[in-house]
């Protein structure tokens, strides 16, 4: 049973919430990482080539997804996989921003990611 979720720092240029239910800090587990994302509007992360496969859940707001292949804005209630080695950049660019849950296989972390250089 997991009673709560740890709370973990973001990358990006505004403050980012990710609550880890499952994953290496809060239940050390490797396998899988599920987390609950609220990001204000006008975040941006570095874009990161990661290691995991990505699938992503909006719940609120607009997710904006952008890849080599192009842009696209994942609405509430929509959802995007991102497969590994694929370059990819999150956003929220609206004033809501957005909620969304993310899970990634293997789990995150932040050697995993590959960051582009800042």
């Amino acid at each position: 049973m997991i009673q709560s979720p740890s709370v973990i720092a973001a990358a990006g240029n505004k403050p980012k919430k990710i609550e880890e239910f499952i994953g290496r800090v809060n239940s050390e587990t490797s396998a899988i990482s599920i987390a609950r994302m609220t990001s204000p509007g006008g975040w941006v992360e570095p874009g990161q080539t990661p290691e995991f496969d990505e699938y992503t859940v909006v719940l609120a707001g607009q997710l904006q997804v952008e890849t080599n292949s192009g842009v696209v804005t994942v609405e509430a209630g929509q959802a995007i996989i991102v497969a590994a080695g694929e370059w990819v950049r999150y956003s929220t660019p609206s004033a809501e921003g957005a909620q969304y849950i993310a899970v990634c296989l293997p789990a995150f972390s932040p050697e995993n990611v590959h960051r582009d250089p800042a």
